[in-house]
Parts: structure tokens; sequence; C-alpha cells
């Protein structure tokens, strides 16, 4: 992951797609809302949970979502490779990250 010109954060791996996470955060009576951008169709939950920073690695990522902590769209996920599209929401205690199209 690098910044890049607008000091967003832009990850990318061995998957077809790019991600680029924006700075925007905006406050509910839940949490932290955080905008994560994709230019492509999908993103893995667990590359989302490392490209956010949430989790350092795969390993924690399967941690994390095998204890039940965290839920897309309202429901409970315990599936690390389930596919996020643009809409989808992650939650992961309080704070939301938010799937849009860049």
């Amino acid at each position: 992951m690098h910044a890049d010109r607008n000091n967003r954060v832009v990850g990318s791996n061995s998957a077809p797609a790019s991600w680029v996470v924006a700075p925007a955060r905006t406050c509910n009576a839940f949490g932290l809302d955080h905008l994560i951008e994709i230019t492509g169709d999908m993103i893995r939950l667990g590359q989302l949970l490392k490209l956010a920073g949430v989790v350092s690695g795969g390993a924690d990522a399967k941690a994390l979502i095998a204890g039940g902590q965290v839920t897309v769209n309202g429901k409970p996920e315990l599936r690390r490779g389930r596919q996020l599209h643009s809409g989808d929401v992650v939650r992961v205690g309080t704070d939301a990250l938010r799937i849009v199209a860049a």
C-alpha cells in the first residue's frame, strides 16, 4: 500500500482489482463509517479487513471472522472468502466499512 497524490491509501495485491481506502469518515450512533472504494467488481472479506487496517494478516482475519465478530449487511459472516460488492456494509465492533464503487 502507498499514498497517492490526494493522500488516499492505495492498495493492491495479486487479485485482478485494485482498491482505494478513502479517507472519508462519518460518525453515527453506532461508531465510525469508513468508505472503501473499489475499482473492480468485488473484494473478498479477508482482503478488505487487511486493506482497511482492521487486521495485519490473513491469519488475524481468519480468527476475527471465525470468532463471529464480523457481520456483512447485518448478518454474521464466517467465510473469509465472502465476495463483497458495492453497497455492502461490513461491521467489525462499532465500526462500519462501506463498500462503494470508485
